[in-house]
């Protein structure tokens, strides 16, 4: 049986903080010793409140501040899931403010600017550094790349794919999970682009560019074969985020 969902946040007595902060550190030892594996439901409200002895708001402030720091993922109405700490909990924790910062255009500009600007260093580094495995996991990306051309929605998830591959190659965990992140924060902004299997093949085609200049061992020339697809690709989907003229207009006025 679900909870009861959620009421509104109100404001909290200090001794009700006092005891969330004790609850949290509880839960919080037992999802770091694995008692409560990642994956896992965390016990209910009720449940929670007989273990340790106190009311619905002190759970539902722990919950709030285990959600806050990314160690459970609560959605309404279902129970929390346990979340081990990691480079994934870290960014999701921070996901709900970067979606605000991605309300206007420039927000989104700025995140993708900074995804171009990391991806630049991904390749050069891939070019100095990849490995026969990482070379044959861009191959295996790639064929699968063009092999869904006639399919945007298949192609979108392949594209993602062979950009994950870049973000592998320094077998440092930050990237993969920095990227993730940014699939995740852009994605509703993404869906909203046209696409076609003619953008799709002009895609493939800049992967493949990317990828042959990592195999000719050449840091630049996979540089600017990244920030020529990247670019190329903002200037086709800019147009879906930027402010309408008349708005625009109005913000000029003032």
């Amino acid at each position: 049986m679900l909870d009861e969902p959620h009421a509104p946040a109100q404001t909290i007595s200090r001794s009700t903080a006092r005891t969330a902060d004790a609850v949290v550190k509880g839960i919080e030892s037992r999802i770091s010793s694995g008692e409560l594996a990642d994956g896992a439901f965390l016990p209910a409200e009720r449940e929670l409140m007989a273990e340790y002895g106190i009311s619905r708001t002190v759970v539902r402030e722990a919950i709030a501040r285990l959600a806050s720091r990314g160690l459970i993922e609560a959605r309404h109405r279902y129970r929390p899931i346990v979340r081990q700490p990691g480079y994934d909990a870290a960014l999701s924790a921070v996901g709900g403010v970067v979606s605000h910062l991605l309300n206007g255009s420039s927000g989104i500009k700025n995140l993708y600017d900074t995804r171009v600007f990391l991806e630049a260093a991904l390749v050069r580094n891939a070019a100095l550094h990849a490995r026969k495995d990482d070379i044959a996991s861009l191959r295996a990306a790639l064929a699968a790349n063009e092999a869904a051309i006639p399919d945007s929605r298949l192609f979108y998830a392949t594209d993602v794919a062979f950009h994950a591959v870049l973000y592998e190659i320094p077998r440092n965990p930050v990237f993969p999970a920095l990227h993730k992140a940014f699939t995740l924060w852009l994605a509703p902004h993404w869906e909203r682009m046209l696409r076609s299997p003619e953008r799709n093949r002009i895609n493939h085609l800049s992967h493949r560019a990317i990828l042959e200049a990592i195999v000719e061992r050449d840091p630049d020339a996979a540089e600017q074969a990244l920030q020529n697809h990247l670019g190329a690709a903002w200037e086709y989907v800019r147009g879906t985020f930027e402010e309408p003229l008349s708005d625009r207009a109005e913000s000029n006025d003032g």
